[in-house]
């Protein structure tokens, strides 16, 4: 790999270093091209903190065009900080539903209420403040940082990875290279603005230099892009090869009773922890349907369960998952089992599902 801080070239006849030319080349970019996003306020506005961090939990493994409509409700149910401490996790929860991740959701409320607690309800404006705080790792501590408080400081993330991985022709694949592309990474900082360098790379990475079909005619560092110049942009960021976790099997249990359905709350800690679900048995490896269907709730008044054909099928991070469903009846005043409940069909928006009890779901009730 060439070195990033000696290299020369010309441009419009005059000598430059393309290693201190890039901060501001990339500077000016921004400014004539920078996206217009619900979490960053106009040119030379300073951004709010909350509106800050909030984008950046739940951009975490999430795309941008999905996160927009959930940061508009969070942010009008709840415009600060001191707002969402006061309210419930339930109520997160569900406004959460559909966004994944769900530990996600969990820490922002917690953190909310630390900063609220332990901080008069003011962000801690360093890097290494922020990182005490529930659900902030380096990164988004990093980009809370630089964006809200000004710190010289360069959060990389996947758009980041790319640009720098191309830029600098990285041959180690990630997630080995991580460490090298941070380091690469902080040299395209200008001297001040540390914020706006970083949301710079970060809409380089979205619009221009993009996963499949980068338009390396409008990058304002095409002359200095290592890759480019070999002409196979497209086969960085290397990724080491990924690993498929093995299929888990079960079965879920789609009770009704009249127009409610019974569901339960998942316990706190693990996956999907504190969201809605109807019940279903374990998850587990090569389990076949016999022994799915023998962990069934027991609710009085099923005197038999219909299993529904087909599958509903769901991939997590580490693993893919099927799940048969099976659905019964029960008489009117049944009451739900210990740890259960009803609740009404027609409220089952509200509820703080996720996207797999909601496939589940609509799989059981289908006619």
């Amino acid at each position: 790999m060439n070195s990033p801080a000696i290299a020369k070239t010309k441009r419009r006849g005059v000598a430059i270093d393309a290693a201190a030319a890039r901060p501001a080349l990339l500077l000016a970019w921004y400014d004539r091209h920078r996206r217009r996003l619900p979490w960053r306020p106009p040119p030379g506005e300073a951004a709010d903190p909350y509106r800050v961090w909030l984008s950046e939990i739940m951009l975490q493994q999430t795309g941008v065009k999905t996160v927009g409509p959930y940061f508009e409700k969070f942010v009008a149910r709840w415009p600060d900080v001191e707002a969402m401490a006061r309210a419930s996790l339930d109520d997160v929860l569900r406004m959460w539903a559909g966004l994944g991740y769900y530990s996600r959701a969990r820490n922002l409320h917690a953190c909310a209420v630390a900063v609220r607690r332990d901080h008069r309800g003011v962000f801690p404006d360093s890097e290494e403040g922020l990182r005490a705080l529930p659900g902030i790792g380096p990164y988004t501590a990093a980009a809370i940082a630089a964006i809200a408080f000004g710190r010289r400081t360069m959060p990389v993330d996947g758009n980041i990875e790319r640009v720098v991985s191309r830029l600098f022709a990285v041959e180690e694949p990630l997630p080995q290279a991580k460490p090298l592309i941070q380091q690469l990474a902080t040299t395209l900082l200008g001297a001040s603005r540390a914020g706006d360098s970083a949301q710079a790379l970060m809409d380089l990475g979205s619009s221009i230099c993009t996963p499949k079909k980068p338009a390396c005619a409008l990058c304002p560092l095409n002359d200095e892009c290592a890759a480019r110049g070999r002409g196979d942009q497209e086969i960085f960021p290397r990724k080491a090869p990924k690993k498929t976790g093995t299929l888990r099997r079960g079965a879920a249990f789609v009770v009704t009773r009249g127009n409610e359905l019974l569901v339960r709350t998942r316990p706190e800690k693990g996956l999907l922890g504190g969201m809605t679900e109807v019940p279903t048995s374990d998850w587990i490896a090569a389990q076949d349907d016999k022994a799915a269907l023998q962990q069934a709730p027991t609710v009085k008044g099923i005197a038999r369960w219909h299993r529904k054909a087909g599958v509903v099928t769901h991939v997590f991070t580490h693993f893919p998952l099927e799940l048969v469903v099976c659905t019964a009846n029960v008489p009117a005043r049944t009451r739900a089992p210990e740890g259960m409940r009803w609740v009404p069909i027609a409220t089952l928006a509200g509820e703080a599902f996720p996207n797999l009890m909601r496939k589940v779901i609509a799989h059981g009730l289908r006619v």
